[in-house]
């Protein structure tokens, strides 16, 4: 499925609750069937700089596509997490590059966070391109 497409479906999906306590609920789900990363790569060098809370992200490239996985050791931060893996997970990087990640503004995620998590949104979805962009320049 297109980057697109797993967007448009977010979207509907919180276009259901009513109030942010049903989303933050439903973001807690989410966390819950977060792929999980392997707990050897719980490491430093998974760990998102810029965030309140730990979240690790490991990346592996398998036929021309990125697949991640991810833990935290904050409950709404791995359901944002989860948000994202599942956007840009199973991408190739080219379209991880190009995502464009105002599906987030859309359901009001960012306006609902405390500053912190705000930036450690930011910080996620930055370190997700990076990766995408190294993966991306090795093909080259």
């Amino acid at each position: 499925m297109e980057i697109k497409e797993i967007q448009e479906e977010i979207i509907d999906e919180f276009s259901f609750f009513d109030d942010w306590m049903q989303r933050y609920e439903h973001m807690i789900s989410l966390g819950k069937s977060l792929p999980l990363i392997d707990e050897q790569n719980k490491t430093d060098e998974y760990l998102i700089k810029g965030c309140q809370s730990k979240v690790w992200v490991f990346p592996e490239f398998k036929d021309g596509k990125v697949y991640f996985t991810a833990d935290s050791d904050a409950i709404i931060t791995k359901g944002i997490v989860a948000l994202l893996l599942r956007v840009f997970s199973n991408q190739t990087p080219q379209d991880i590059l190009n995502a464009d990640t105002s599906f987030i503004d859309v359901i009001g995620l960012k306006e609902h966070l405390s500053p912190t998590r705000a930036n450690g949104l930011v910080s996620m979805i930055k370190q997700l391109k990076m990766y995408a962009l190294a993966y991306q320049s090795q093909l080259n």
